[in-house]
């Protein structure tokens, strides 16, 4: 009589955890016959779906379900009638208590044969937090390969795995853009290492960029010499690394053939250091005795007279005007590197003076401060000034000023430049005044430019020329 009574007491006990932990429980157990027909459901549906029990109990399941997942949960429903020892998931749309739709994950089991259940159980749980992530997730999937499909430059994965002694590359995947740069393909180089792939020099060279990414757990920028094809070509890559539990798995590489870039950057410092050796013939070879010839000249002309002297010395003289405007050209193209604040006023002022300007009138109608390089604009102002006398006569008008919010003006009253012409006026060697060198306004555009600046040339206030600065903000 008393093991029964203890028996007893254990089975109630055990009874009474069960209800405990299905009440608890943060999963949805529901029971329903064969035709789909709710005959229990937990307590935790109230906090899940937010019905009451009561509420669902005798309604069939598929009244809450959305039309588009009805088909697949019958199915489900079917196969584990069909199927017993094997149990069904389905995911499904199930309609909560306040009317939207939230995504269930239902496992069912049969259990028609147990005398306590007698139906079909299900274990739901709400997914929906899941669901939306797995869709962002196939939005960003998507996205990914349309970047990766599209963009221009060559973008290619390599996978990293470190071991305690040593951490090795492989290849993984190349975007379309790299496959018709390089000429090589995923599937070629799908789990081997950069030496299987470009060669044991080439490959020791790439590992080497590949180590200082992932000792440095930072993008990395370098330029590096591949042999693709046979052929010698120069690319520009950066390299990002991926970490997954706080280790480098993956390293994405983003790279760019700049190889016309760098020869033509090469062109440009042989061509510099021609025209550096080209000043330098210039400066010593042609200046010194040009001088010789001016001091003969001019010696020659106090002692004897003669029609021929005037014109050998003017000769002589613009000769000695093509070499200096031939040297500043030479030596204006530079990229500023430092600047200082600069007032317009006090530039103007002292280029001004500087110039053989008649009868001319200057005036400033802004006082403009900025950053530039005082001794190489003074060759701007003085070139335009003098431009202007030579152009707009003795008695011209230069006015100065603000143009725009960041920029400066000068312009005359002078016959101006026809529109045809604007744009021949910067070549070196163009000029339309007799004794004119043409290198003014060229060696104006080129020092303009290397300050970053844009130049223009338009109609002035009182139709003579107007140069405008447009400065980099």
């Amino acid at each position: 009589m008393e093991d029964t009574e203890t028996s007893d007491t254990r089975n109630e006990s055990q009874t009474d955890r069960y209800r405990t932990l299905v009440q608890e429980s943060n999963d949805v157990a529901t029971i329903i016959d064969t035709d789909g027909t709710i005959t229990y459901v937990s307590p935790a549906v109230t906090r899940v779906l937010g019905y009451d029990p009561d509420e669902l109990v005798g309604h069939t399941g598929y009244e809450f379900v959305h039309p588009d997942d009805r088909e697949r949960n019958a199915d489900a429903v079917e196969a584990v009638l069909q199927t017993p020892d094997e149990p069904q998931t389905v995911e499904v749309r199930f309609k909560h208590a306040d009317g939207t739709w939230c995504w269930i994950e239902a496992t069912m089991r049969n259990r028609l044969e147990d005398d306590v259940i007698d139906g079909i159980l299900l274990n739901s749980r709400n997914i929906t937090e899941r669901k939306e992530q797995e869709r962002e997730l196939r939005e960003l999937a998507g996205e990914y390969e349309a970047l990766l499909n599209n963009a221009e430059d060559a973008i290619f994965f390599v996978d990293v795995d470190a071991s305690d002694s040593d951490i090795t590359f492989e290849f993984d995947r190349l975007s379309p853009a790299y496959e018709r740069q390089t000429g090589l393909t995923t599937e070629e180089v799908r789990g081997e290492p950069p030496r299987n792939v470009f060669g044991e020099k080439q490959g020791t060279e790439l590992e080497a960029n590949y180590h200082r990414c992932v000792k440095s757990r930072e993008p990395i920028s370098y330029q590096e010499e591949l042999r693709v094809n046979e052929e010698a070509q120069i690319w520009q890559t950066n390299l990002a690394p991926v970490l997954t539990d706080g280790e480098v798995s993956r390293l994405v590489g983003i790279t760019r053939n700049v190889t016309n870039r760098v020869d033509r950057e090469r062109q440009l410092r042989r061509q510099k250091e021609r025209l550096d050796e080209f000043a330098s013939v210039i400066s010593h070879d042609l200046r010194n005795p040009l001088n010789v010839a001016q001091g003969r000249g001019t010696i020659l002309a106090e002692q004897t007279e003669s029609d021929h002297l005037a014109p050998l010395l003017r000769s002589l003289n613009r000769m000695e005007a093509i070499v200096e405007d031939t040297l500043t050209l030479a030596r204006q193209g530079d990229t500023i590197d430092e600047t200082e604040s600069i007032g317009l006023t006090d530039l103007v002022g002292k280029c001004w003076a500087t110039v053989d300007t008649n009868d001319a009138t200057i005036e400033i109608d802004d006082e403009v401060n900025f950053q530039g390089d005082p001794d190489r604009l003074r060759h701007v102002f003085e070139n335009l000034f003098r431009n202007a006398v030579e152009h707009g006569g003795s008695d011209v008008t230069v006015r100065v000023g603000r143009h725009g919010r960041q920029g400066i003006y000068v312009e005359d009253n002078g016959p101006g430049i026809p529109a045809d012409r604007r744009n021949k006026v910067f070549e070196p060697g163009h000029t339309s005044v007799e004794g004119g060198t043409g290198f003014g306004l060229a060696i104006v555009k080129r020092i303009v430019e290397a300050h970053g600046w844009n130049l223009s040339v338009t109609d002035g206030t009182d139709g003579g020329a107007r140069f405008e600065f447009e400065m980099a903000e």
